[in-house]
């Protein structure tokens, strides 16, 4: 029997046990530190999402644990020996260790992210050079998740211990080699199933979407996954893939993907600047939230609230993406992101019209200023391929005595570094500021210690410093010659932390402030937009305040315009989710996974299969006309 080796396949199935124990663990923790934010009902319910993420830790586990395995069960002789025992330990451990930390930096950073870690948060760290910095900081603010890591590993170790490999010499070589060779392909066997999720040949293996499947609320399908399986799941993936729903006439007639405003008298031509503000959640703002009712509500944000009531506000605006170079892309070239990152994709290097090229084409002067170290969040290579002239970063600013020591130069000076700049350019120009202070781990300078007010969120004490830089901002810019015929925009790039649960809601995760502010009257900025809007409309409206009589391509609508155009809203958390009339639509690039009325926005009840009025057919036929155009202009190179 020694030569049949059941014990040491004892040993190892106990010892891949334990990982499956120790990231069902890990699950529960996640959801612990996020319960506010992923809603559970019942403990039934949970132990349901727990089960099915079983199928997920499968995938994760055996992709981690493969080499292991193989030489767990590899006919060598040696396998019991106490020498190779501790060189499997410590290849166990390391590898592991490695990966069940993924799981615990997404107790921290999913309240950032509100998705799992994904190769999309490489392509964002591989741009940054402060990747440590930001590492030891969280761990100083988050020591119990540190705590919680540490105390399980060695709980896991202990365990491990405690079932050991006894030491045993085979008698019958033939027998042991031949044992050997069909216990290591009947688990070969287990484990390409276990990581397609499926035995099925005819299955695909199982991706991020499926765990959409198993939930009844769709942000609870990031308590059935877990990082290394979102993680592994879109290495080398690419979801850009053509589709054929719908004709092209009825894209024509229903996407409009191509808007042409014609604006008389447009002269002389507006100069533009836009503040893309990071994480500038609607959430903060008091003049964007006076209408919903949200009780003992505070402002972070005095200045940005007095200025509103002297602009055009959309108060129910929407982020087409999750991260900041997702804003900057739709914001400025009216491409939003997807299941997959189109500025991190193979097709984001390709002639694109945008907000920038409309100004180059109008002769205007067009700039990029981000305070971070040059190149940081893919800016500059995304700004070349949208075509600004001008680029200033940290190196242009030359003085390291305002770094904020992670991320850049503090707002309030690079602001009025932005603002003298500009002062030197000739008009028009086009300028874009993107801001960098209001961003974990959420500090001000040491000269405003309990200037801003603080609120029970980190981020709040920072987004009033960044207020405070947008006032002072305006103070200098206001004596400006430049200054009374241009055009301010103000975005946040995506959302942050969550105070209030309104805001806690599926499709208010994405909930931003978008401005519109002029101190020149001829352009009309005031007022409110309370249909849906996004990040979008930024560009096309632009446009048109600027008098660009020729076709751009543009998925948003021009929010100033007298046309009479429907809204379409589009972003994604996994699955695509669409606003189109007076519902939610979510939709994962082949099927309807959940039809919600607009105004549940936390996706209580799904209508899907329940009603099929006009109304909403028709809204399933746009989603998936819109989505069939993105991927036919994405991948065929047709953005300009």
């Amino acid at each position: 029997m020694k030569e049949l080796r059941l014990q040491e396949i004892g040993v190892l199935f106990y010892r891949i046990f334990l990982a499956f124990v120790f990231y069902q663990v890990a699950r529960l923790l996640f959801w612990f530190f996020n319960k506010n934010l992923i809603r559970i009902d019942s403990v039934s319910d949970y132990f349901t999402i727990a089960y099915h993420g079983t199928a997920f830790d499968t995938t994760a586990i055996f992709y981690v644990n493969s080499l292991f395995i193989l030489l767990s069960l590899l006919p060598l002789v040696i396998n019991t020996k106490k020498y190779y025992q501790k060189f499997l330990f410590w290849l166990y451990f390391i590898t592991n260790g490695i990966a069940y930390g993924m799981n615990f930096g997404d107790f921290v950073y999913y309240k950032f992210s509100q998705a799992r870690l994904t190769m999309a948060a490489m392509h964002v760290a591989q741009h940054e050079k402060n990747i440590a910095k930001v590492f030891l900081v969280s761990v100083v603010e988050h020591p119990f998740v540190i705590l919680w890591f540490i105390l399980l590993m060695i709980l896991w170790i202990f365990l491990y211990k405690k079932v050991k490999v006894t030491e045993r010499k085979p008698m019958k070589k033939w027998v042991y080699f031949v044992s050997s060779v069909i216990s290591l392909c009947v688990v070969a066997a287990l484990v390409v199933g276990g990581i397609r999720g499926d035995f099925k040949h005819s299955t695909r293996p199982i991706n991020l979407v499926d765990a959409n499947r198993h939930v009844k609320n769709p942000l609870q399908a990031n308590v059935v996954l877990n990082s290394v399986f979102s993680f592994f799941r879109t290495m080398n993936t690419n979801n850009f893939q053509e589709v054929h729903f719908v004709d092209e006439k009825f894209i024509e007639q229903n996407i409009k993907p191509y808007k042409l405003y014609k604006r008389e008298g447009v002269e002389p031509k507006p100069n533009v600047v836009i503040f893309i503000l990071e994480s500038f959640s609607k959430e903060y703002s008091g003049a964007f939230n006076k209408n919903t009712k949200i009780k003992d509500f505070v402002s972070y944000t005095p200045f940005f609230d007095s200025l509103a009531t002297q602009s055009l506000i959309a108060t129910n605006a929407f982020a087409n993406g999750r991260q900041s170079i997702h804003g900057m892309s739709s914001i400025l070239a009216g491409i939003p992101t997807l299941k997959d990152a189109f500025t991190s994709s193979p097709y984001s290097n390709q002639k694109i019209q945008s907000v920038v090229s409309v100004a180059n084409d109008m002769g205007y002067d067009t700039s990029f200023f981000h305070g971070a170290p040059n190149g940081s969040m893919g800016f500059m290579g995304f700004g070349n391929i949208l075509g600004f002239k001008h680029y200033y970063g940290k190196t242009e600013y030359n003085n390291d005595a305002d770094f904020d020591g992670i991320w850049g130069i503090w707002d309030e000076p690079f602001f009025q570094y932005f603002a003298k700049t500009l002062n030197i350019k000739k008009s028009p120009f086009m300028a874009t500021m993107f801001s960098v202070s209001s961003h974990h781990p959420f500090k001000v300078p040491e000269k405003y210690a309990g200037k801003f007010k603080k609120g029970p969120l980190e981020i709040h004490e920072p987004v009033g410093y960044t207020d405070y830089a947008l006032k002072q901002f305006f103070e200098t810019a206001k004596k400006m010659p430049w200054y009374q015929n241009t055009i301010f925009v103000m975005v946040a790039d995506h959302t942050n932390q969550i105070a209030y649960p309104e805001y806690e809601k599926a499709m208010n995760r994405f909930a931003v402030p978008i401005l519109f502010y002029s101190p020149n009257p001829k352009y009309d900025l005031k007022g409110e937009i309370s249909t849906p809007t996004q990040q979008m409309d930024i560009y096309p409206t632009l446009a048109d305040l600027m008098g660009y009589n020729k076709k751009i391509r543009s998925w948003g609508r021009s929010l100033v315009s007298d046309k009479k155009e429907d809204h379409l809203i589009v972003n994604s958390s996994g699955v695509e989710q669409f606003i189109i009339g007076d519902f939610i639509y979510l939709f994962d690039g082949k099927n309807f996974t959940g039809i919600y009325k607009l105004n549940d926005l936390g996706y209580e009840n799904n209508l899907l299969g329940k009603i099929n009025t006009q109304e909403i057919k028709l809204g399933e036929l746009k989603a998936k006309a819109w989505y069939q155009d993105y991927m036919n202009r994405v991948i065929n190179r047709k953005l300009n």
